[in-house]
């Protein structure tokens, strides 16, 4: 199996399934002597964990990263950066009415079609259970991104027909982790929540979308054919588990503007250019302008449903399926922390290339 590496020079390798010991990452091409803050880390990876609040599955793992090689007396070696997370709460026997069906919306048949075997317990390899890798590797690169006065703030948007009012290039991240849901919009929060809920008691599923704000980075990121910062963007957003869609800056609402409506004229402020206007998102020709970047992911509605759903086994038998066991109803809140992650994984791998990086972390 291929494709479990992503990155140019700063490379994440994640291995593991949902069912299994564990799941890990190596992390290779991280800078040595930056001060990891393993609190700040464990904050990150809480805002992932599952285990919370009605609307979120009650698989209640830690998620607690424990390093086996990269750091020294608290600080990155220049070593690859390797960690595992036990897996402690998978409870396998919630798959075995399922082993030989094919749920709606899943992986199997698509994974059993390529390699002809799959872990069926939880979706294995194919499960959001690997986000948790992400998010911890994403958590060393905003530490180091911090360092450089680049910050990732992302936030929940949207949930089913319910969507946030939200100043998306003044947002505050304190406004963001107050909420329960990640939303600033405290009347659309409550809004959400009572969807949510209805939602729930349907037995069924909502999806939504996670826009994000990058701050603080320099001009001249990315490369302008097939390495564009907009394109490894969208390739690590589309590499999310649920992820269906990814546009930045006025992405598709561009086509239905005029260029005078969304052309960004360029001033001169007495010390430097910059556009009056930012529908770009801070990307012109695949390489950052300087302002903040900007970008939405939609994410559809969780596959698992309690609803009944019609599918067939594997002799192809009709079978009316019902799923149990623990499953969320949407994973738009968690997926908060796996986008700021992702985006923190690019931006610092092409700070990294382009050489507009701080390495001097002690």
């Amino acid at each position: 199996m291929a494709g479990n590496t992503f990155g140019h020079l700063l490379r994440l390798t994640t291995f593991g399934e949902s069912h299994g010991s564990m799941i890990g990452g190596v992390l290779d091409g991280f800078p040595s002597g930056l001060t990891i803050d393993l609190e700040a880390l464990q904050l990150e990876m809480e805002r992932r964990r599952p285990g919370k609040g009605d609307y979120a599955s009650p698989r209640n793992e830690s998620d607690i990263p424990e390093f086996v090689s990269g750091l020294f007396e608290g600080k990155t070696t220049g070593a690859p950066l390797t960690f595992i997370i036990p897996n402690k709460q998978h409870r396998s026997v919630d798959y075995d009415s399922v082993k030989n069906l094919y749920r709606p919306s899943h992986a199997a048949y698509s994974w059993e079609a390529k390699y002809g075997h799959y872990d069926y317990r939880g979706g294995g390899r194919a499960s959001a259970r690997e986000t948790a890798v992400r998010v911890a590797a994403g958590a060393l690169c905003k530490q180091l991104l911090l360092l450089n006065n680049v910050s990732v703030v992302g936030y929940t948007a949207c949930i089913g027909k319910v969507k946030a009012n939200v100043d998306l290039l003044t947002i505050d991240k304190s406004d963001v982790l107050r909420s329960e849901l990640y939303c600033p919009d405290p009347i659309a929060e409550k809004m959400m929540l009572q969807e949510l809920r209805a939602v729930k008691e349907a037995g069924d599923s909502a999806g939504g979308i996670v826009e994000t704000v990058i701050r603080g980075l320099p001009a001249g990121l990315g490369e302008p054919v097939f390495d564009k910062l907009q394109a490894d963007l969208a390739k690590a957003m589309l590499s999310i588990n649920a992820a269906k869609g990814f546009s930045y800056g006025e992405g598709f609402g561009a086509a239905q503007l005029y260029g005078s409506q969304h052309n960004d004229p360029f001033e001169y402020t007495g010390s430097k250019v910059k556009p009056l206007s930012n529908h770009a998102g801070g990307i012109l020709g695949g390489i950052s302008t300087g302002e903040p970047l900007w970008f939405s992911v939609a994410f559809k509605p969780v596959s698992s449903i309690k609803s009944t759903q019609k599918t067939v086994d594997k002799q192809g038998n009709p079978v009316n399926l019902t799923i149990e066991g623990r499953h969320d109803v949407t994973i738009v809140p968690r997926a908060v922390a796996v986008v700021e992650a992702m985006a923190a994984l690019v931006i610092a791998d092409h700070m990294l290339l382009s050489g507009k990086i701080n390495h001097r972390l002690d």
